[in-house]
């Protein structure tokens, strides 16, 4: 028995190649078919990556030679997926808010580990440098922002910028701020749904009159959810900084704060770690530390996810007053308290100043002002 090429050809034209509008041979699916004896071999690239499109090809092959030319024809099809190039990654970017050289995120993978506290002291930190600064509340249910800069009764007023009618953010120690606390009641609860709150923080960036920023630093909620995604989306984020405790169950929080933000689809660069509420010096007894939380727990964490600690705050009363009255603790000056937070700050400063570095310039905006961070290196 000798098997015939053109009518095998003739068969195969009764399928349609998977992905394609035509049948297989008029398609180019069929690539070749070498017959030998009672044996037939049909070589078909298709389209379809799929293991469903494969078999179903496979199997349609078989049956119509069987069917149309020889019942007991020995058929082996050598099936190659010609899969379409890969995407280019697919990283959340958004667009670039003008003016605004830098947005840093703020985030913890929990609550109640002083992210808000951080973030204001950073932002103080900054504007002593010289640094003008802005702050996004993006904690929509729970803003804590007005209250540690003294702000709660103060409300944006309507300024016209280029013909267009935005918010004015509210200014206090040099920083310029903005939040949903502005908004609402004291004593009102923000009811709302992850797309009504995405686009009030829409509004909050987009509406706002920021002006020159070298540094906007979002204060995100705890944990990562849908204002994390919205955030990302919309705006081309420089880096996030984490917050955690050195406690065990913040420390696992955390790191999955982390992993969100170096997650393929997102790829924010995590500039670093802050452990908050380091330990506890009694003021009677100066030189004692107790590791309440636990020790070095985001000095670990940090070595083990290869980003750098960025500080360590120890859990000091005052740090609390001070933000409870709306006077920031890196305001006082020549404290060990402010020493430390300006320590922080300027490896935050030097953190972003090497990432941008390290990426083309459509990436990111590079810092042009170094004014009052001697800890810098150029």
């Amino acid at each position: 028995m000798k098997l015939n090429k053109k009518d095998i050809l003739e068969a195969l034209k009764t399928i349609t190649a998977p992905g394609a509008g035509e049948n297989m041979v008029d398609s180019g699916a069929v690539t070749n078919v070498l017959t030998f004896g009672d044996e037939v071999i049909v070589d078909v690239t298709i389209n379809n990556p799929t293991l469903q499109a494969r078999k179903k090809t496979e199997v349609e092959i078989m049956k119509v030679i069987h069917e149309k030319v020889e019942q007991k024809a020995q058929v082996k099809v050598n099936l190659k997926v010609n899969a379409p190039p890969p995407s280019e990654k697919n990283e959340i970017k958004g667009k670039a808010i003008p003016g605004i050289k830098n947005i840093v995120a703020i985030a913890s993978g929990k609550g109640g580990v002083g992210k808000s506290t951080t973030t204001a002291n950073i932002a103080v930190s900054l504007a002593k440098m010289g640094f003008k600064v802005g702050i996004l509340d993006a904690d929509i249910y729970g803003p804590s922002i007005p209250i540690m800069f003294d702000v709660t009764h103060e409300r944006p007023l309507s300024v016209n910028v280029d013909g267009k009618s935005k918010m004015k953010p509210v200014e206090s120690y040099g920083v310029k701020v903005l939040s949903i606390g502005f908004f609402t009641k004291p004593d009102q609860a923000v009811v709302w749904r992850g797309p009504m709150a995405a686009k009030a923080l829409n509004q909050m960036i987009f509406d706002a009159a920021w002006g020159e920023i070298d540094f906007l630093l979002l204060d995100l909620p705890p944990g990562t959810g849908d204002i994390h995604l919205s955030i990302m989306q919309s705006l081309p984020i420089t880096g996030a900084v984490i917050v955690s405790t050195p406690q065990t169950v913040a420390l696992a929080d955390a790191k999955k704060g982390v992993a969100m933000f170096q997650q393929e689809s997102i790829n924010v660069p995590v500039l670093g770690i802050v452990e908050n509420m380091s330990y506890f010096t009694p003021e009677e007894l100066p030189n004692n530390k107790y590791y309440i939380f636990g020790k070095e727990g985001a000095k670990n964490l940090a070595e083990d996810l290869d980003v750098r600690l960025l500080g360590e705050i120890p859990l000091v009363q005052s740090i609390r007053e001070a933000g409870d009255v709306g006077h920031p603790a890196a305001l006082q000056t020549g404290s060990l308290l402010a020493q430390a937070y300006e320590e922080l700050t300027k490896n935050v400063v030097e953190e972003t100043v090497r990432r941008n570095k390290s990426l083309p310039p459509t990436e990111a905006i590079k810092i042009t002002t170094m004014a009052g961070c001697s800890a810098v290196k150029n």
